[in-house]
């Protein structure tokens, strides 16, 4: 592996594509999965070559990810995603890739390479995100479990309590689980659940959050949906604040960890477009503005058409793209990307998407090397290359070789 070179002329064609999924959430983060053996023989299965993991705020796990991949043959790739604030986006109530909560933006780290030993500013940054999610996941746990009571549904659930839940399920530490909202409404659903048979389940839900659930009371994951919904989101009784970040702040945090800052973008996810995506070249000049050279999708939220229109403007503006699934809901959808209801992503996108995991496997080979990658630790391009397209195109030719070789092709 230490023989394999970046090529800055590079203008050829890449070895066959192959087949890779950049974002997945492992547990103990909510996730699809029960363990990192669950996913990663998932993945085995359906002949993933490389496979990259994208978690909250927590990272020590992807030592064991990375081993267990690797002795599959897979190729692991190393990610984060973080939630921030544009202040001034705030401030003009504008949507950017979240279409409930105008000027939050979520963001993307890819090839992170420094999550073992963490830097001062690092570790003061994650520090600050857990310290004040942990916070708001206890009053919220409070919150939801004062609702269900008065009621007249005494759980006896309390946020310390379902963390130990979390570390039971997948064998964690308890100090090692970053509590979400999703792990919360889990364990309200399941808790209610075994206190109830299931002809009682309706009437009690539909007491509790105030709408009719006779239909979604037979269907833990959809139960699970309506207490978010009805009580943890903005405006609902157990909502709490987020303190959050700032875009600037989550930039430098993913470029403290090594990586490559990454536009995750929802286009046609919503149901109408967010102002800030709704505009595909004021996009591009946006995500470049705040020197963005890698965006993503999911495109399990987005038809092929839409996908195509996107992916394509895109990746033609300079900019590498990528794809992942999330997997950060108990759907246990496959591992290979595809768009909305199962269709297809079509071989040109797809072969765009090959491109950009191939960029991140150059970026940490380099990186891990001590080298310069895909971006430097102010966030700027490789310096020797003359244009976006031969530098996207040397590192993917670099990425491509790399991947095979641990995947033995």
């Amino acid at each position: 592996m230490t023989t394999l070179q970046l090529d800055t002329s590079f203008s050829g064609e890449l070895p066959p594509r192959l087949k890779s999924n950049v974002h997945v959430h492992l547990p103990p983060n909510f996730s699809a999965f029960d363990s990192i053996d669950h996913v990663i023989n998932i993945a085995a299965s359906e002949g993933i070559s490389a496979l990259g993991a994208s978690n909250y705020y927590f990272y020590e796990l992807y030592t064991d990810f990375a081993e267990k991949a690797l002795a599959r043959n897979i190729t692991p790739l190393f990610g984060l995603e973080i939630i921030s604030l544009v202040p001034e986006l705030v401030d003009a109530g504008v949507l950017i890739n979240d279409p409930g909560n105008p000027g939050r933006m979520y963001i993307c780290g890819k090839g992170i390479t420094k999550f073992k030993d963490l830097s001062p500013k690092a570790y003061g940054l994650l520090s600050f995100i857990r310290t004040k999610d942990a916070a708001r996941m206890e009053e919220m746990t409070n919150k939801v479990a004062a609702i269900f009571s008065s009621s007249g549904f005494e759980l006896g659930l309390t946020a310390s309590q379902i963390v130990e839940r979390v570390a039971t399920r997948h064998s964690s530490p308890a100090d090692k689980i970053i509590l979400q909202e999703r792990h919360i409404a889990q364990a309200f659903q399941e808790v209610l659940f075994e206190k109830l048979p299931k002809e009682d389940r309706g009437p009690a839900l539909t007491k509790i959050l105030g709408t009719d659930c006779s239909e979604t009371a037979t269907d833990p994951v959809a139960t699970q949906t309506q207490i978010r919904s009805s009580l943890m989101k903005s405006g609902k009784p157990a909502f709490v604040k987020e303190e959050f970040l700032t875009f600037d702040q989550a930039y430098e945090l993913i470029l403290e960890l090594g990586g490559i800052p990454c536009y995750p973008t929802l286009a046609d996810g919503a149901s109408k477009l967010c102002g800030f995506e709704e505009d595909i070249p004021r996009l591009i000049d946006e995500i470049k503005s705040r020197k963005m050279y890698m965006s993503e999708y999911i495109p399990v939220r987005n038809t092929p058409e839409v996908l195509t229109e996107y992916v394509k403007a895109v990746r033609a503006a300079g900019i590498a793209v990528v794809a992942g699934t999330e997997h950060n809901t108990l759907d246990l959808i496959p591992i290979e990307p595809a768009c909305v209801k199962g269709m297809d992503i079509p071989d040109e996108v797809k072969d765009i998407f090959w491109e950009g995991t191939c960029v991140i496997a150059a970026h940490l080979h380099l990186m891990s090397k001590g080298e310069h990658g895909f971006v430097d630790s102010k966030g700027n391009p490789h310096p020797e290359f003359k244009s976006d397209e031969q530098r996207i195109r040397s590192f993917a030719d670099l990425g491509a070789r790399v991947i095979a070789a641990k995947v033995g092709t």
